[in-house]
């Protein structure tokens, strides 16, 4: 009986925190009405290292996000292990993260790849912040990651 209610528990308490993770998740992570990286494919900045569009028939839904995919290919492989492909910093844009620790919208085309890990970046006609992360990459990315954390929690 003790082990059917530790086993009881244990699953309750997993509930619980996969509700509040989600939660946060929605509440912190760049995607308007629930959908990231505007619609763009997060496998594909991988596979083909460009930004290419989704589509709503690939949708899947990561704990409270919602990504689509170019491909059943690409979903499939988001599947196996979503938190691989997904943009750090909840798709905001890894410049400002690290030097004012500010959620910033991004252009999904901006992006760089390092380290398997995927950066997005904010870039108007008049300002691309890509190059500006490139000139101090270390020191903003160190910045970025303890800024996210303090915002994400």
């Amino acid at each position: 009986m003790k082990k059917i209610l530790l086993v009881i528990a244990f699953n309750l308490l997993f509930i619980v925190v996969t509700i509040a993770q989600t939660a946060i998740r929605t509440k912190q992570f760049n995607a308007e009405k629930g959908l990231a990286i505007q619609g763009y494919d997060p496998v594909a900045y991988f596979l083909q290292n460009k930004a290419i569009k989704g589509e709503k028939q690939f949708a899947v839904n990561a704990e409270g996000i919602t990504y689509y995919f170019s491909s059943e290919a690409n979903k499939n492989l988001f599947l196996k292990d979503y938190r691989k492909y997904e943009p750090q910093y909840g798709g905001w844009c890894a410049y400002a993260m690290g030097a004012t620790g500010e959620k910033v919208e991004v252009d999904p085309k901006t992006f760089k790849i390092k380290d398997s890990k995927l950066y997005l970046f904010y870039h108007s006609w008049t300002n691309n912040t890509l190059p500006k992360w490139n000139t101090d990459e270390q020191s903003l990315k160190t910045k970025a990651d303890k800024n996210w954390l303090s915002i994400f929690h």
